[in-house]
Order: C-alpha cells, then sequence, then structure tokens
C-alpha cells in the first residue's frame, strides 16, 4: 500500500513538474498560430497588391493551380502561415523535452517537418523559374531557326524544360530525405520517355515538313521510335529489379525482331518507289 501511495506522489510530481513546460508549449503553440495567421494574411494581400498574380497565370504551374482552384496569393499566404507553425510546434516540442521512445518520435517528426515544407517550396516556385527559363531560352533560341522549323526550338524549349523540372523534383526530393535507389531511376525513366515523347513529334514533323513523300510512314514511325523510348524508358525505372529488368530485355528483343520484318515491305516499297523516280 506504501508504495503504491509512493509510485501515485511521484506520478503527481512528475506531472506538476512537468506543467509549467507543457503550459509554455501551449503558449508558443497558441502565439505561433496567431502570428501565422495575420502574417499568413498580410503575405497573401502583399501578393495580390504587387501584381505578380497575373503573370503567374500565364506560367505551367500558374494553370495548373487555375485548374485547382487555387491561386499564388492564398498559396504563398498559406505557405507562410504553415512555416510558422511548424516553427512553434518544433520549438513547443523542444521546450516539452519529453524522453523515451515517443519523445523520440515527437523530435525526429519535428525535425523532419521544416524539410518537408522546404521540400514543397522548392517543387512549386523551381517549377515556375524552371518554365520562366526554358520560355525565355526558347524565345532567345528562335530567331536561330528559319520560320519553317521553329518547332525545333521549341522541342530544345521542352527538353530544357523536362531536365529542369526532373533537376528540381530530385532536390526537392533530397531536401526530403526521400531520394534513393528506386526514386533516381523513377525520375530519368519519365525524362527520357518525355524527351522521346518531344524528339519525334518534332523530328518526323520536320522531315514530312522537306519530303511529304514520308508523310505515309509517318504514323509508322512515330509508332516505332515512341515504342522504342518506352522500352528504354521502362527499363530505366525498372533498373534496380533484376527479374523485372530480364522480362523487358526480353520484349525489347522480340520488338526488334518483329520491327526488322515489318521494314521488310516498307524498305521494298520505298525502293520501287525511288526506282520508278529515277527512270
Amino acid at each position: 500500500m506504501v508504495d503504491f501511495i509512493e509510485v501515485l506522489g511521484n506520478m503527481a510530481t512528475d506531472i506538476i513538474n512537468a506543467l509549467p513546460l507543457v503550459l509554455a508549449a501551449v503558449i508558443i503553440i497558441i502565439v505561433g498560430y496567431i502570428i501565422a495567421h495575420f502574417v499568413g494574411k498580410a503575405a497573401n494581400k502583399i501578393v495580390e497588391k504587387i501584381g505578380i498574380e497575373k503573370s503567374f497565370d500565364q506560367t505551367m504551374t500558374g494553370k495548373a493551380f487555375r485548374s485547382a482552384g487555387l491561386d499564388l496569393s492564398n498559396f504563398i499566404g498559406t505557405i507562410i502561415k504553415a512555416f510558422i507553425i511548424v516553427l512553434s510546434i518544433t520549438l513547443a516540442i523542444q521546450i516539452m523535452n519529453i524522453g523515451g521512445t515517443f519523445g523520440g518520435y515527437l523530435t525526429t517528426i519535428a525535425d523532419y517537418l521544416p524539410r518537408l515544407l522546404a521540400g514543397i517550396i522548392i517543387i512549386v516556385f523551381g517549377t515556375v523559374f524552371v518554365d520562366f527559363l526554358a520560355s525565355f531560352i526558347g524565345r532567345m533560341l528562335r530567331p536561330m531557326f528559319p520560320e519553317a522549323k521553329v518547332e525545333i526550338a521549341d522541342m530544345l524549349k521542352n527538353l530544357l524544360l523536362i531536365g529542369l523540372i526532373a533537376f528540381i523534383i530530385l532536390l526537392a526530393l533530397d531536401t526530403m530525405l526521400l531520394s534513393g535507389s528506386t526514386i533516381y531511376p523513377l525520375v530519368l525513366g519519365f525524362v527520357i520517355i518525355g524527351a522521346g515523347i518531344s524528339l519525334t513529334d518534332t523530328l518526323i514533323k520536320s522531315i514530312t515538313d522537306d519530303h511529304s513523300e514520308f508523310k505515309t510512314m509517318a504514323g509508322y514511325a512515330k509508332f516505332v521510335l515512341y515504342s522504342i523510348f518506352l522500352i528504354i524508358g521502362a527499363g530505366a525505372i525498372f533498373a534496380t529489379y533484376q527479374g523485372v529488368t530480364d522480362v523487358i530485355a526480353n520484349i525489347s528483343w522480340a520488338f526488334a525482331i518483329a520491327l526488322a520484318i515489318m521494314l521488310i515491305p516498307v524498305g521494298y516499297a520505298i525502293s520501287k518507289k525511288v526506282y520508278r523516280e529515277t527512270n
């Protein structure tokens, strides 16, 4: 009975000793939330007054925002509000100094929240920046090509945009500690597929514009090139999975054999046409 009373007394003492820390943590979170609310609203109004929202709405990210029912001013205000709240929660957890496994989990979460927020910010504002940069470089490249070949400048701009977006995503994932042997091949695979589709469309259009006799084979050529880039991209995505890469390799061989067989009548038709034109 004495031991039970002693345990209760120790628990009460621990609770009483912890109350000031808990109270301080609660006050910090409440004050942080109030500050975050007003600062976020102020940032929202400032962005609206500056007028950068109209320019942002013309970008790729801005159009995506609008389609999702969001706008830049609200987003910036929300990000700033979330950042202040995260800082207040982190500070509150550190003040409480909770020990044990649960305390360790709370500390880990508190340490990770700024990284998560930073990663989101990098993705959003990074895509805005790369969209602006790619568009700017695309406008610089256009005068270097004749009017009939402006699609090449657009292709180069799209390739640059794909590469920069991949860089931004990897940077954000590194910041959020989500990168690894699975993420890099995944991003690389999608870059290969995206770049391949852009290259294929531009090159086929350029060739058919200069040589109208190849228009009948444009669809076939697109199918072949799309398939090649899809297979390469899939190989890159699943590069870390040995069994899957073996399957993709077998599919590639089967596709190559089928392509060679399909090219026989195409080659015969081209040879026949060239022979008729030269005689």
